[in-house]
């Protein structure tokens, strides 16, 4: 009997734990699925307004999905807006910690903007959860490595004023 109380909260932790885990496995509605296949159909023939307009009809209908904010920061990136799509990787985050599709995302939009040490980090995250041959993880590390490639040209440039009069 003493032990009863903790028996009773152990048991609402282990039970709260495996219902947030599965929560990011969950199916879209099938309005919102369709609506997201509309937006990938877009996306594929260029036309990244429709994919943006068909992605938040998607979440509109399904705003527990987080797929859905997924393909939001991937448009964004496409379009340039780099800081919104961290934002959106942020939220995919917030919602389902071990994404690793969303950790992997937010690094390379660090990359895209500049940020080469925070998407280090999300590097470091990324080979702690899943190792360094996942195939996110050799995704952002190329991105880092090619971006880390891309700053120190534009520093060589930016240094060597005879080569910016040629």
């Amino acid at each position: 009997m003493r032990f009863a109380p903790a028996a009773a909260a152990l048991s609402l932790i282990v039970a709260v734990t495996a219902s947030v885990g599965s929560a990011g496995d969950r199916e879209a509605s099938p309005r919102a699925a369709m609506l997201m296949a509309q937006a990938e159909a877009a996306l594929a023939a260029g036309d990244t307004q429709k994919a943006i307009d068909s992605f938040e009809a998607a979440l509109a209908v399904d705003p527990g999905h987080t797929p859905i904010f997924l393909g939001l920061a991937r448009v964004a990136r496409q379009e340039g807006l780099q800081g919104k799509a961290i934002r959106y990787y942020r939220e995919a985050i917030a919602r389902d910690p071990d994404n690793f599709a969303a950790i992997s995302g937010e690094g390379e939009a660090l990359v895209e903007k500049g940020a080469l040490e925070k998407a280090k980090r999300n590097l470091a995250k990324l080979q702690s959860m899943c190792g360094a041959s996942c195939p996110e993880t050799l995704v952002l590390q190329s991105s880092i490595e090619q971006g880390g490639q891309t700053r120190m040209a534009a520093d060589a440039m930016s240094s060597n004023p005879s080569s910016a009069n040629n």
